[in-house]
């Protein structure tokens, strides 16, 4: 089990991913993604015919049925989700799974069961410490982990650099996308304001590199304050 766990939490397009697995990379840690969880989640039901999302909250347990198995990352960059025997690494990134996501992301049920996934997912990995970024990790899921980040920018902040990212017609999709999901999470857990005891790092005037070394300069303070108590 890893003994440093970094909980970083922040809006659709903040960087988090990205700047997680930078990091992580940096540092040697782990990497999970819990938002590949939610999307694999989305994808189940968009492609089983037996399932829409009213049933995860009236039948919870019809969560058994979700197989998914994670490749914790040792290196920042292999990812792999698997659903049973199904490689779901591409698939779930597709613009139709982003659209579904808030749609099952919503329901308390699932949650709780991510909430679970999640903090087994991280206790198992063997690196000395893992990055784990998704929503509520910071307040929720992780709230004892040994540094907590919330990762933010301004939403046109945000969205310039996924039009840079993605070309003119991907960037307009995008920008729906992510003007949903902030108003849709926004209904669950308030992802602008950090938590007592949460970092925040807002990388509106940063670039990408800016705010990796942000995010390593809290950890290792934290690192170094740990080995002079």
């Amino acid at each position: 089990m890893s003994d440093f766990l970094v909980a970083i939490d922040g809006p659709a397009g903040s960087g988090k991913s990205s700047v997680s697995r930078a990091v992580a990379r940096k540092m040697g840690f782990g990497y999970l993604d819990t938002g590949a969880a939610y999307r694999a989640l989305a994808w189940m039901v968009q492609n089983d015919s037996g399932i829409v999302p009213s049933d995860l909250a009236t039948d919870p347990s019809r969560l058994k049925q979700f197989d998914v198995n994670f490749k914790i990352s040792t290196d920042g960059v292999d990812n792999s989700v698997m659903l049973g025997a199904e490689n779901l690494t591409k698939a779930i990134r597709e613009p139709k799974i982003a659209d579904a996501v808030s749609e099952v992301a919503r329901i308390p049920e699932v949650r709780a069961f991510m909430l679970e996934l999640t903090r087994k997912l991280a206790g198992s990995c063997q690196n000395p410490g893992i990055i784990v970024e998704g929503r509520d990790i910071t307040t929720v899921v992780l709230p004892n982990a040994q540094v907590r980040i919330l990762l933010t920018a301004q939403e046109s902040v945000r969205l310039k650099r996924r039009s840079t990212e993605l070309g003119r017609n991907s960037a307009d999709e995008m920008a729906r996308q992510i003007s949903e999901r902030d108003a849709s999470d926004a209904k669950v857990v308030d992802f602008m304001t950090p938590a007592s005891g949460v970092v925040l790092v807002d990388s509106s005037d940063l670039n990408f590199e800016q705010t990796v070394s942000a995010v390593l300069e809290i950890i290792e303070r934290q690192i170094h304050k740990g080995n002079n108590d």
